[in-house]
């Protein structure tokens, strides 16, 4: 079990102290602190005074705006778990280079799916995609809402760039205590291309055997490793995006691997990811692949 902290994003807005309160609750489920940071971006720009004004308060000024952020995002965490051990701290940068920056040494990554920095009626922030694209530690974006008796939904596509999502989401379901969902949704790679002077044919129970297959390999060694999670297993052939999204309605939380089978080389973020960052009904989790899997 790790003992790396919990990290949470703040910038003072009410979806980043939303986001201190979840990481706090993930830090106790974990047995681990809770970290608060804040990107403070000032010190990198030229003749911008951050202490305060001669003429104004001394609590005033950039640099104490910017640890009253982070205090804030203290008290709110440990309001929300009484005793875990809470930290916060202010790293020059952006927010989303702080945050990338802090999850090399962290267990997770927590922020709100928009914070202060977002366009009115934008679905997910610049900040939340970017963190995810890039962390180097799963990264949950708080949106939607959270049922704790609902069950962990796992996303599972098969690919071997997937694998540390289903680990991440066994753990998840053993710490909550609930069952885990895995839902394997497939598409025939050409039926797009039917029509009704060239009909696509193939034989569907024999894909669907080769899909239900996938998905049992998959799941067979962590099932191993976490006996006492009680796993349902869900195959579907439709449409991916539109089917996930649907799904996390019944569920507490969404874990989804960055990439799998459907990415393209070079891209950080497979489309099912950003699907479910931008419509999700559910907190969503996004974990990397190991680094050999991450150019697949």
């Amino acid at each position: 079990m790790t003992t790396l902290p919990v990290v949470a994003g703040v910038d003072g807005s009410p979806e980043s102290l939303a986001a201190a309160e979840v990481a706090a609750r993930e830090a106790v489920l974990r047995g681990v602190p809770v970290r608060i940071v804040h990107g403070f971006i000032w010190p990198t720009m030229r003749n911008v005074p951050l202490g305060p004004s001669a003429l104004g308060p001394q609590e005033g000024g950039l640099e104490n705006q910017a640890r009253q952020i982070v205090a804030d995002g203290v008290a709110a965490a440990q309001a929300a778990a009484p005793g875990v051990e809470a930290t916060g701290d202010v790293i020059t940068g952006s927010a989303a280079q702080a945050l990338i920056r802090a999850s090399g040494g962290a267990s997770l990554i927590v922020v709100g799916d928009r914070g202060l920095g977002a366009f009115a009626g934008l679905l997910a922030g610049s900040v939340s995609i970017h963190v995810a694209a890039h962390a180097a530690c799963p990264v949950m974006v708080v949106r939607g809402k959270s049922d704790p008796a609902a069950p962990v939904l796992l996303a599972a596509d098969g690919s071997p760039a997937g694998d540390a999502a289903v680990g991440f989401a066994f753990e998840e379901a053993a710490l909550r205590k609930v069952p885990l969902w895995a839902l394997h949704v497939w598409a025939h790679p050409t039926a797009d291309l039917a029509t009704e002077m060239q009909p696509l044919i193939f034989d569907e129970s024999v894909a669907r055997e080769n899909e239900e297959r996938l998905i049992v390999d998959a799941l067979a060694g962590w099932k191993a490793k976490f006996p006492g999670v009680d796993v349902r297993t869900q195959v579907v052939h439709g449409r991916v995006r539109r089917t996930i999204v649907e799904a996390t309605g019944g569920a507490q939380l969404i874990v989804l691997g960055s990439r799998g089978f459907g990415g393209f080389k070079g891209m950080l973020l497979g489309s099912v990811s950003q699907a479910a960052l931008y419509h999700s009904d559910c907190p969503v989790v996004i974990v990397p692949g190991a680094p050999e899997q991450a150019g697949t």
